[in-house]
């Protein structure tokens, strides 16, 4: 008895929340309309501070009491640790490729080496080492996106985790291309 006195509320509950999506969406359009119509009748037309830049030094949505506290860390130039972060992880992402694509030209450069020479060897010597050092290379990158996603604060700025095999793999992809005759 208690299961059917549920299913029932829960029908009932689902019914109020279809006729509140039905209103908000009717809401949304009746707004979108009145907006469609005012632009075609030009009612935006002329308005103060058209074409000039907005104003967002203000954050609206920072709390009164702390914006003191924001404006003297903005002025000196701090950020929060998630920002620094994340301004370190697009460094060495830019960093590793870069350095991917310099080891790609010279694997180029390379290629057409003797198997059997001293250059070939001690080439293949600096690309084993170039593997291994992109790895420890990922790692570090791992480790710091995992902090950025433990420090910032709502989920929907954080990153993807990298998987150091795919990435590896695709190191190795480039540069045994560049490595065939």
């Amino acid at each position: 008895m208690a299961d059917k006195s549920i299913e029932e509320e829960v029908k009932i509950k689902a019914q109020q929340a279809r006729k509140l999506a039905k209103y908000m969406s009717s809401i949304e359009d009746l707004v979108e309309n009145q907006i469609l119509k005012a632009q075609e009748e030009g009612k935006f037309d002329n308005l103060p501070g058209a074409g000039k830049p907005l104003k967002l030094e203000e954050n609206p949505f920072e709390p009164a009491d702390m914006r003191m506290v924001f404006k003297i860390l903005k002025d000196n130039d701090c950020a929060p640790r998630w920002i620094e972060l994340g301004k370190e992880i697009d460094a060495d992402w830019e960093r590793f490729w870069s350095d991917v694509d310099y080891f790609k030209r010279y694997t180029l450069m390379m290629k057409d080496l003797a198997t059997d020479s001293p250059a070939y060897k001690r080439y293949l010597r600096k690309k084993n080492n170039f593997y291994y050092e992109c790895r420890l290379t990922l790692d570090k990158i791992s480790k710091k996106i995992l902090d950025y996603n433990l420090h910032c604060p709502t989920y929907f700025v954080g990153r993807s985790n990298i998987v150091i095999e795919e990435e590896m793999a695709k190191v190795i992809a480039i540069i045994e291309e560049a490595a065939k005759p």
